[in-house]
């Protein structure tokens, strides 16, 4: 008899199959690299992110209700709580400040946000477990293959959203219930029925990009994912039952939304192609279709010397479904055209700038934001899906123009990002929190992560 069931169909086998046997000592040099700096780099995310409304508001809640001191929750310090609602605040946490690395397939798909879903839930485990260090690296690489080849079989973003009104990246809550089943030890049964505990637990519309305090935006993206992911899981490990195959099975993940032509990519070069790979970080503290705009405008503003008194209009040309998801919404980090103006008045757009209340209403911002148009170009999907042009109108008749194909730290642009570009982007955050001593001490921890004999070590230097 098979060990995933009768009713587990080839791709689903082959997935549980794959989960069991995964270790960190199988990981190519460069894949155990790349899944380290993104729990550096989430990590930080949701302990920056717990000082921001969500954060503090998510972290409430689940001190309200904690139980058992399973795992540390950012945005209340001291507060300890079962996995699932350790998971559930830090993917919160862990979104509310627009940082969090987004991800791409190599066909130039946009696959959404699965550090805040697969971290906070692998750490959560990882914690409850006493697990160490490279037993938390492989399960993050292993829920990123799990997870981000799930949203590849249904198209991505826009056809998601476009045919079906639901959000893509809550598929990562397989990614995560896979990550968290590798961490519990869980057989390939199991591990199967965590996934779709996990899938059903984690669905989300898309109405949240209309909110105005990124809230339910964080919440939904990323939050309700992952503790969906350790909920499943955690349900299996007790003998909680799920359908085998919810993959490929009746009433499934193919059936229901997969893209015609795309059901080979549930375990395209499984074991061979590692999607954490396809990470992209962010550097502007934004939601990314804007990065590419932002870095335009800058560079123009620097290289002719625009005085922001003579521009007299400014057009942007994005790639035409993410500029649909930027185009002036009344939340300000996932707004073009208030970013725009705040990264032009402030000469840049970190993560003080993107937040600051003084900046979000200064009339200088709400000038320049009064002056931007946006066309979205659907020639621009395929060649730079991220990509954008800015052409900035200036008062004397004269206009300047700039093009960025790929922003900083997308996987396409050369060079990629290292450890001492995410040490740069998180120094000044985490030192006026923690202090110099503690930030130094969390870059080594997570350097050196697979020397770590328990993950709650490497959480305890943010939350202690």
């Amino acid at each position: 008899m098979s060990t995933t069931g009768a009713s587990a169909g080839p791709a689903a086998a082959q997935l549980g199959r794959y989960s069991v046997a995964t270790t960190y000592s199988a990981l190519p040099e460069g894949v155990a690299e790349r899944a380290k700096m993104l729990i550096y780099d989430q990590l930080a995310c949701g302990f920056v992110g717990g000082d921001l409304p969500a954060g503090k508001i998510i972290a409430r809640y689940v001190d309200a209700h904690r139980g058992v001191g399973e795992a540390a929750v950012f945005g209340l310090a001291g507060c300890r709580a079962p996995a699932a609602l350790a998971a559930l605040a830090n993917g919160t946490c862990g979104h509310a400040d627009e940082f969090d690395s987004v991800h791409s397939t190599s066909d130039f798909i946009a696959t959404g946000h699965p550090a805040p879903v697969i971290v906070p839930a692998a750490v959560a485990v990882a914690e409850r477990q006493s697990a160490t260090g490279a037993e938390l690296v492989n399960a993050v690489a292993l829920g990123y293959d799990a997870g981000s080849r799930v949203v590849s079989a249904t198209g991505g973003s826009k056809p998601m959203q476009e045919h079906h009104g639901l959000y893509a990246g809550s598929f990562y809550s397989v990614g995560a219930a896979f990550a968290a089943s590798r961490l519990l030890g869980l057989d390939q049964r199991r591990t199967l029925h965590a996934a779709a505990l996990a899938l059903n637990q984690g669905m989300s519309g898309y109405s949240f990009f209309a909110e105005r305090r990124h809230m339910s935006k964080a919440l939904f993206t990323a939050g309700q994912a992952a503790a969906a992911g350790v909920s499943g899981a955690t349900l299996a490990s007790l003998g909680f039952e799920g359908t085998e195959d919810v993959f490929a099975g009746r009433g499934g993940i193919l059936p229901t939304w997969g893209q015609a032509g795309r059901e080979g990519e549930l375990v395209r070069d499984l074991g061979r192609e590692f999607t954490v790979m396809g990470a992209n970080f962010k550097f502007y503290s934004a939601g990314y279709p804007i990065h590419s705009a932002v870095e335009a405008a800058l560079v123009l503003k620097e290289r002719h010397a625009i005085d922001l008194a003579d521009i007299a209009g400014i057009h942007a040309r994005l790639p035409d479904h993410p500029a649909g998801v930027v185009d002036d919404r009344g939340m300000p980090t996932i707004s073009l055209q208030h970013m725009l103006g705040v990264a032009l008045v402030a000469g840049k757009l970190g993560f003080d700038e993107a937040h600051s209340a003084v900046l979000q209403s200064d009339r200088e911002v709400l000038r320049i934001k009064s002056l931007v148009t946006l066309t979205g170009d659907p020639d621009f999907e395929v060649s730079q899906p991220r990509g954008a042009v800015i052409t900035i109108h200036l008062a004397d008749g004269t206009t300047v123009e700039q093009r960025v194909e790929h922003p900083k730290g997308h996987r396409f642009r050369e060079p990629q990002p290292g450890w001492s570009d995410l040490r740069r982007k998180w120094a000044d955050l985490l030192v006026s929190r923690i202090g110099e001593r503690r930030t130094d001490e969390f870059y080594r921890a997570c350097l050196t992560m697979e020397t770590i004999d328990d993950v709650g070590d490497l959480v305890a230097i943010l939350v202690r």
